[in-house]
């Protein structure tokens, strides 16, 4: 991206980098602890899977405490914040929106109440039948809009969808009525709610998203993935299975089924959205990622004389390249490590004069050097352009730009918020044009084969939709998918208020944070 006069202007704040993440989720049951302070640390851990909002629910057993707003963790909570979320129950969430805008009242956990307690949720993933569910609700209320919970209260995400459903479904107490509800539930979901007095955790039957169990010294944990275990200082017990269902109290952790399994766990787990240290299905996502560069150097090596990567989500590729290939490995790019989400744009001066907020480039390293630059992925290629032009601009005599997953020419309804299919470069571009639009001297991606062979999983196991077109769970029609399905009038929603804000407005917070889709996607891609 260059500014009026040509300079570059290469600060990523429109979050191009790489395909936003969806969400992180956490619950904690260790009577004794501070379990608000547990799942604080937690979600820090698990920041990586969305910065956009936060938020903490804690029970001591009598009531429920919410609270969460937009930002960081660290932005959202601090000290006083965390001793006022009393309790031995907590559970949190780190939001990046999939469905609903980025607004204050859709941040999670969501509230509701049920005849057998209050319930807290959140939710890792998107449902592709959020309009039936809908429906559902509409129905039961005799035609009208839902008049109760967050639904009524200008919330638009398949969370509170789930947290309103359970509300009126039968069944003597709320592991039935949750055992009676997640079978009528289609598209990607990990769920961590709670009532007063226990835990839950729920997977869906292909397990598209990771969700791992934990044990402390004196309670349960559940979590996205296995660094927010090893932050907290628990240990791992193994991954909650497709189509389980948990729930942990004083009597321990209880386990049923929903749902047969039929994995179709997530491919872009291994290739970006993971920490490099999380585990799985038994297979090391840094291992996979390192793999995948040694794969890619075998499929194209090319004449070169060091090897860079995109930091951070490149390097673990980069490595692997550069151990297949025999080129020497450097750090280009120097990450400010400090950078996170933020809502302040810079000045029209300051993009003048080509603000660089997250990367910079060593000069003396790739000065007159055949560049070999690795990154996870390309989606509309504005930063891959930026990233080539910064480089040439540094003096390197050639870049050569390799990705370590192949074109994404798909959407993601499950969970991942990519461009719309007319944005992705990929889609009905050569590889040719693709390269000419970065201005690279060469683009190499890894084949879908080789990328798969990396994650040591039985091709029919993972979903590799973004890649292929093949969705292993059913869409909806178009008219009944999308983002925002939920704030269509014609669906029964609103747009959010100008108060409320929406994504990229820099939203502000509600009076009191505290309580008590896309084009040209088969209706039926093949399989």
């Amino acid at each position: 991206m260059a500014s009026a006069d040509g300079r570059l202007n290469f600060n990523l704040l429109d979050e191009d980098a790489a395909p936003q993440d969806e969400c992180g989720v956490f619950g904690v049951w260790a009577p004794g602890e501070e379990v608000a302070k547990l799942a604080y640390y937690g979600l820090y851990a698990l920041q990586h899977r969305g910065q956009e909002s936060a938020g903490i629910a804690a029970s001591d057993g009598e009531s429920i405490r919410v609270y969460k707003d937009i930002g960081l963790v660290s932005q959202v909570f601090d000290e006083s914040t965390l001793t006022a979320l009393r309790g031995h129950i907590a559970v949190g969430h780190c939001r990046y929106s999939t469905t609903g805008s980025n607004q204050w009242s859709n941040a999670q956990p969501t509230l509701g109440d049920t005849p057998h307690g209050t319930v807290a949720l959140g939710h890792n993933g998107n449902l592709t039948n959020s309009g039936d569910l809908y429906d559902r609700l509409v129905e039961r209320n005799g035609g009208e809009a839902p008049a109760f919970g967050e639904l009524a209260q200008g919330n638009t995400t398949d969370t509170a969808l789930v947290t309103a459903l359970l509300k009126d479904q039968p069944g003597e107490d709320l592991e039935a009525q949750a055992m009676q509800l997640l079978p009528t539930l289609q598209g990607a979901f990990c769920f961590v709610f709670m009532t007063e007095n226990t835990l839950y955790a729920a997977r869906d039957a292909q397990g598209v998203r990771p969700l791992v169990l934990g044990r402390l010294d004196r309670g349960w944990v559940v979590a996205s993935e296995q660094s927010a275990l090893a932050t907290v200082g628990a240990s791992v017990i193994r991954e909650i299975e497709p189509g389980e269902f948990i729930a942990i109290d004083a009597d321990g952790v209880r386990s049923q089924h929903f749902a047969a399994s039929d994995p179709a766990r997530c491919v872009f787990e291994y290739v970006y959205l993971a920490r490099p240290d999380a585990l799985i299905n038994g297979r090391s996502v840094y291992e996979s990622r390192v793999e995948m560069g040694r794969q890619l150097a075998r499929e194209d090596s090319h004449d070169a004389d060091i090897v860079i990567p995109v930091p951070e989500s490149g390097t673990p590729a980069a490595v692997g390249y550069s151990e297949e290939s025999g080129l020497p490995f450097a750090q280009g790019f120097i990450k400010n490590s400090y950078v996170g989400r933020t809502f302040i744009q810079p000045s029209q001066t300051l993009r003048q004069l080509g603000i660089r907020l997250k990367l910079n480039v060593q000069d003396h390293v790739v000065r007159d050097k055949r560049v070999v630059v690795v990154d996870d992925s390309i989606v509309r290629g504005n930063t891959q352009r930026a990233i080539v032009r910064m480089l040439r601009e540094a003096g390197a005599a050639e870049v050569h730009v390799k990705i370590s997953s192949p074109p994404i020419k798909w959407p993601c309804f499950y969970g991942i918020d990519f461009a719309t299919r007319a944005e992705l470069i990929a889609t009905g571009a050569t590889m040719d044009e693709i390269r000419q639009a970065v201005s690279a001297d060469s683009l190499a991606y890894i084949s879908e084969e080789g990328m798969i062979a990396a994650t040591e999983q039985p091709p029919s196991t993972l979903c590799t939709a973004c890649f292929s077109g093949q969705y292993p769970i059913p869409l909806p029609p178009e008219s009944r998918r999308g983002k925002l399905l939920l704030e269509d009038p014609a669906v029964g929603g609103s747009a959010p208020s100008e108060a409320a804000g929406s994504s990229g407005s820099g939203c502000e917070p509600g009076p009191d944070a505290e309580f008590d889709v896309a084009d040209e996607i088969p209706t039926e891609a093949p399989r």
